[in-house]
């Protein structure tokens, strides 16, 4: 089979890290815990902006992906997908873990955000994937929290039980997930749910949901992309490297015309 054009410059890199075993979790609600945790330490960075005036809600939308960016078979979305309500619309007994679901379905892993914001979504009908990306202006340390936060889950998180109203009960698994060396600091999860409903072949139907959250500089870029079986994770990996660097260009435009 050919490589699609679009995808051939961006090798698989959102590798999946070992599983490690479940430990108690935190409480909290969605998107505080995150900003309850330690600071994490910034990696080194490409192109991020130095301190400066907030993001502006105009430079946040000049700094979104579109489907131009990832090519054929991008598209703009037809709507939320169907496996929102039916699988990420759970309930665990870990109340850390209850977040993470909760964060996933409202799709605010830094919670509220505290500046400006926006927001697009893209459909893949190749694989029946649909990908998420917003960009968010906030405090560096309150996105510093909330990557520290998302690095603890695939210890505390590990594998639990979740129940849901419309597909039963699903065992969730959460692994750490390298991404490419964009922006300040980065973390980078997949997130499967796998119930009792089996496809045309017999096997388990699985939702993978890939995370990524990205600062640069003092701003956020949140990335996650769903798919049920395996999502083009190449795609997450040029969303990023590509995205970051708009960005990081959009701040840097806005100083010089400031």
């Amino acid at each position: 089979m050919s490589v699609r054009p679009a995808r051939r410059l961006t090798a698989s890199v959102f590798a999946v890290g070992v599983l490690v075993t479940a430990s108690g979790c935190l409480a909290g609600q969605p998107g505080k815990a995150a900003r309850r945790a330690a600071p994490a330490a910034s990696a080194a960075g490409q192109l991020s902006p130095s301190a400066g005036p907030a993001l502006t809600a105009a430079q946040a939308r000049s700094a979104l992906i579109t489907e131009a960016d990832l090519g054929v078979p991008w598209g703009p979305t037809q709507g939320a997908a169907t496996w929102r309500d039916t699988l990420l619309k759970a309930a665990t007994a870990a109340p850390q873990c209850q977040q993470l679901l909760d964060a996933l379905y409202a799709d605010e892993l830094l919670g509220q955000s505290a500046g400006a914001y926006a927001v697009t979504a893209l459909d893949d009908g190749d694989d029946q994937a649909q990908l998420r990306y917003q960009v968010a202006g906030d405090r560096r340390a309150d996105v510093d929290r909330a990557l520290a936060w998302l690095r603890t889950l695939p210890q505390t998180c590990a594998q639990f039980s979740a129940a849901t109203t419309g597909a039963g009960p699903q065992t969730v698994q959460v692994y750490e997930a390298q991404l490419p060396q964009v922006g300040d600091a980065r973390q980078g999860l997949r997130v499967t749910l796998t119930g009792q409903t089996v496809d045309d072949e017999g096997e388990a139907v699985t939702l993978t949901v890939d995370v990524a959250v990205v600062r640069v500089g003092d701003d956020a870029i949140v990335l996650t992309e769903g798919s049920l079986g395996t999502p083009p994770s190449d795609a997450v990996a040029q969303a990023l490297e590509l995205g970051s660097r708009r960005l990081a260009q959009v701040r840097e435009q806005g100083r010089a015309q400031a």
